[in-house]
């Protein structure tokens, strides 16, 4: 499978963006996604996540509230809405597909990744 995430950009704080995370060669409905970032000199950090349906959505504490996981199966596609960004939402974006052993706050629980995308936000 290959993840290709876009939407991403320069935005100030408060402004909003929309991730995009499409996927080809295999059918991402059966499968649990989830949003990771990774800011300079940091460790990659989880984002959101969401079921195969759409029906769970789990999101990290500095996120909740402002971002969106969602979903379209018949698009094979992932989104993330991210609102009233902050500088500190500044990171390489990156979608991955959940593993068998899927845990949705662990990178240790997906098994591809795409390549991400760029999220600056000025203050």
């Amino acid at each position: 499978v290959q993840l290709q995430a876009s939407g991403g950009g320069l935005v100030q704080t408060g402004g909003s963006l929309r991730l995009s995370c499409a996927a080809s060669g295999r059918t991402l409905s059966l499968y649990k996604m989830g949003w990771f970032r990774q800011a300079p000199a940091k460790e990659r950090e989880f984002a959101a996540a969401i079921t195969w349906n759409g029906g769970d959505t789990y999101y990290a504490d500095s996120v909740k509230g402002r971002f969106t996981i969602t979903r379209d199966n018949a698009k094979n596609t992932v989104y993330l809405q991210m609102n009233s960004l902050k500088p500190e939402d500044t990171a390489v974006y990156y979608c991955a597909v959940g593993s068998t052993s899927w845990r949705p706050t662990s990178m240790n629980g997906y098994g591809f990744w795409g390549q991400g995308t760029q999220v600056t936000v000025s203050s």
